[in-house]
């Protein structure tokens, strides 16, 4: 249907720290969107076979935005609002979102004949 929306937005976030450790590891992101809350921590574990991604990835639903609430491993806690969905943002410890790359949706007929 044109002109629809439907579901399955996101939000990825990149967290650099500068008075925590660079990659952040041991830091929480708190994503808050549509009375639903989910927190993700930043991981280095890792096997021979696998590696994690360090940045949290949240799904949305139908949700276009969400609050974000980061606590760093030093202690320091940094609250964003109002985050648009479908996109990869950058934040730095102290700074708030410095780069934020958008993504196009794909279309629904994209790959048929």
């Amino acid at each position: 249907m044109p002109g629809v929306q439907l579901g399955g937005h996101w939000l990825k976030v990149k967290l650099v720290g500068t008075r925590s450790n660079r990659s952040a590891i041991g830091a929480t992101v708190i994503a808050r969107y549509g009375g639903k809350k989910q927190a993700q921590a930043v991981l280095s574990q890792t096997s021979s076979y696998s590696v994690n991604d360090f940045r949290p990835h949240f799904g949305l639903g139908p949700e276009l935005t969400a609050d974000l609430e980061i606590r760093w491993p030093n202690g320091g806690v940094e609250r964003i609002v109002k985050v648009a969905c479908d996109q990869l943002v950058t934040v730095r410890e102290g700074a708030g979102i410095v780069k934020a790359e958008r993504f196009r949706a794909a279309r629904p007929d994209a790959g048929l004949p």
